[in-house]
């Protein structure tokens, strides 16, 4: 908002102020970025984790990228109605689904990741290289991953 006055002062020393502004605005440029591949942040994220984990059950996954079970069923619900993942019997246990990406869904991660690979470029466009590698690792640490 270019109209908005600045946060105040006080609050602009915040650490947890500026990584929450940091994270709006990345989160802004990623969902520009997938706006245009017609797919939004979340189904973006179960696309990466099915990737990940693939044969993956649909309790797993929705632990894995920390969402409520009936969120991640009503995005796979999109993504099966789209074709770009199939639900089938678990390997592991017959009783519960398992989730694999489909061709489909394989290319679609793949123009997905490029947009958030160059939205995620646009936000730290002002960084060096030693910068930014410095400040991933600082993030990676305060965030315990």
């Amino acid at each position: 908002m270019a109209d908005a006055p600045p946060a105040p002062t006080l609050i602009r020393t915040l650490p947890s102020w500026l990584l929450g502004r940091a994270a709006a605005r990345g989160r802004e440029l990623v969902a520009a970025e997938l706006a245009r591949e017609g797919v939004r942040m979340w189904h973006h994220v179960v696309l990466a984790a099915v990737a990940d984990h693939e044969p993956v059950a649909q309790a797993e996954l929705a632990r894995s990228i920390v969402l409520d079970p009936k969120d991640v069923v009503g995005i796979l619900n999109d993504l099966q109605a789209d074709g770009h993942v199939r639900r089938e019997p678990d390997p592991r246990d017959r009783r519960k689904n398992a989730v694999r990406l489909t061709p489909s869904g394989r290319r679609l991660l793949d123009r997905c990741s490029a947009a958030a690979r160059e939205a995620n470029e646009a936000l730290l466009e002002g960084l060096s290289a030693q910068e930014r590698t410095a400040f991933l690792g600082v993030l990676e640490r305060v965030a315990r991953v």
